[in-house]
Parts: structure tokens; sequence; C-alpha cells
């Protein structure tokens, strides 16, 4: 199957190409002018450079698919730089929906993310009006929403690998976010899910015709608290990292003045999502690939060493 992969050249995107490829499909990836290097096996793929707001480029990755993957998102705007949550997880996907329609595709991936909603966060509202906006178009459409995604970042970015760096290496104690002012309560819960579990599961929708108007929520094994992630981070490194408790109405306060600050770590978006967990059922992720999920491991985690 030739599959047009838009967002191919980050960290899910790269693992996307390898599940298609291994697969025996032939994807058709756009990537911005001066990109290439950071797509994997370049060579195997056909490459059509250009930015998501070109029509013309879009159109050209599209023609001639059997199916659409759209995989690009990001976690902080940089407006300056025309990095928005508005022109990449919206318009940029309704951009493409569009052109595969003229294009006469109807198959379509959608990577959106767990508690997306309207109201909510311009990260949450984008993707879910993308959703939306996906769903109305008469294509047929399969809608995955993954918990926090885990796995070698080989150059990207990666959740276990910002940990790491930020608050095991560092010589002071990580910080164990939590809600309210007690630290013994409201933790923090998510449902890290490995990078290779969520490749499989689109690969695996493509020809899967039951898969059709569904949404997928991909969650790992586990639900783990943040400190307890931190734990685990740490362990795979041989390390044992005293937590700091830190609620994360403390932390609002500091990124209220100081999160327009590039360098700054977090935002009060990203903080107000951290607030409410990313919790997912495995039992999706487990139908579609017919495997036991990877767990969030000091040997699933082995690559932090590195």
């Amino acid at each position: 199957m030739k599959v047009a992969l838009f967002g191919g050249t980050g960290f899910v995107g790269g693992y996307l190409v390898d599940a298609l490829l291994d697969a025996g499909h032939q994807p058709v990836v756009l990537v911005r002018p001066g990109s290439k290097a950071k797509l994997r096996r370049a060579a195997e793929v056909q490459v059509v450079e250009g930015e998501i707001a070109s029509a013309e480029a879009v159109e050209q990755v599209v023609g001639g698919v059997d199916a659409v993957i759209y995989n690009i998102g990001i976690l902080r705007e940089y407006p300056r730089q025309g990095i928005t949550f508005e022109g990449l997880q919206y318009e940029g996907a309704v951009n493409v929906i569009e052109a595969a329609r003229r294009a006469g595709v109807s198959r379509l991936l959608l990577m959106s993310a767990n508690g997306v909603r309207v109201p909510g966060t311009p990260y949450q509202e984008t993707k879910f009006r993308a959703e939306e906006f996906a769903r109305r178009s008469g294509m047929d459409v399969t809608v995955f929403r993954p918990s926090v995604i885990f796995g070698d970042p080989r150059g990207s970015y990666e959740f276990a690998t910002q940990l790491h760096r930020e608050m095991v290496t560092p010589p002071l104690p990580g910080i164990g976010f939590h809600n309210g002012w007690s630290a013994g309560k409201g933790q923090i819960h998510m449902s890290p899910v490995h990078v290779e579990d969520v490749a499989s599961a689109f690969v695996k929708a493509l020809d899967d015709s039951s898969t059709i108007g569904k949404t997928y929520t991909l969650g790992g094994p586990e639900s783990l608290s943040w400190t307890e992630m931190l734990r685990r981070v740490a362990a795979a490194t041989g390390r044992n990292k005293t937590i700091l408790p830190m609620p994360i109405k403390l932390m609002r306060i500091g990124a209220t003045a100081l999160d327009w600050l590039p360098f700054f770590p977090v935002t009060r978006d990203q903080l107000t999502m951290l607030s409410e967990g990313n919790q997912v059922e495995t039992r999706d992720l487990e139908t579609l690939t017919r495997r036991e999920p990877a767990e969030f491991s000091s040997e699933t985690l082995s690559y932090l060493k590195h």
C-alpha cells in the first residue's frame, strides 16, 4: 500500500516509517526543506520537500496514494517562527484532508492525544477540532489517542529522555508534581506507552476495515504516578534519586510570570494538562497489536544509559 505520511521526521514519525516499510508499505513523506537528514531510511521512501502550508506540496504527497497518516503535532508554540497549534494541528490537518479528498483518497489515520476536548487548552482544542473535521470529511477515518509516548528517541525529543536530562541528571532533587498542597494526595497518574506499540497499532489498522470510524486510546500496561515514573527513569541509569514533592499550583505561579521565555521548562497550559493526568486502558492497544504492550521498565528504558 502506498501511504502518505505527514509528520515523518520526528520521534513517532521515525517509528512509523520503520513500521510501514517493515510491513511492506511504501511511505511518501513530506519533509521540510533542509530536514531530509532527519528522515529514517530516506533511500527507501518517496520524499517530497515542502511545507505543510503549501497546497502544491501537500497535493504532491497525496497524489496516487492509498491512505494518509497525519501525525503532525507540537508540545509548545513558537509563534514568531510560525510554529502554532492552530497552524500545525488543525489547519495542517484540514489542508491534508481536503487535498486527499480531491485526490480520491478515502483512508485516513489521525494521530490525536488522550484528553483532547473543547473547551480545553489550545493544544487540546486544536487536536479535538482536527478529529471532528476528519469525522465530517466522509473519509474512512481511524483516530488514535495515546497517553504519553516513550522509547529510544534516536535524536528526537522524547518524554523519558527529558525527565532524565532535566530531573534525574542534575545534582538536585527531582520534582514530584502533584495536585493540591499535600504531597500524599493528588498524585498524577499516566499510562506510558512504547513508541513501537503505537507505530504497530497504526500499521495494523491500515488494512483492518473494522477500525474505520473508531477512536482508539493507546496506553501501556501500567498506570504510574509521576513520582514512580521518575524513580524508574533513575533506576534505568543506576541512580537513586531524591524526589521533592511539588504542588502544581506552586509551579503555576512561576509559569505565569515566566512561561513566555523559551528556556522556561513548562507552560501554564502544559501544567494544566499535567494536572489532569493521562491514564488510558491498555485494552485498545492489545486489540490492535495482538501482543502484550511494553512496560515502562529498566529494560525498555535502557536507551537512557547512552
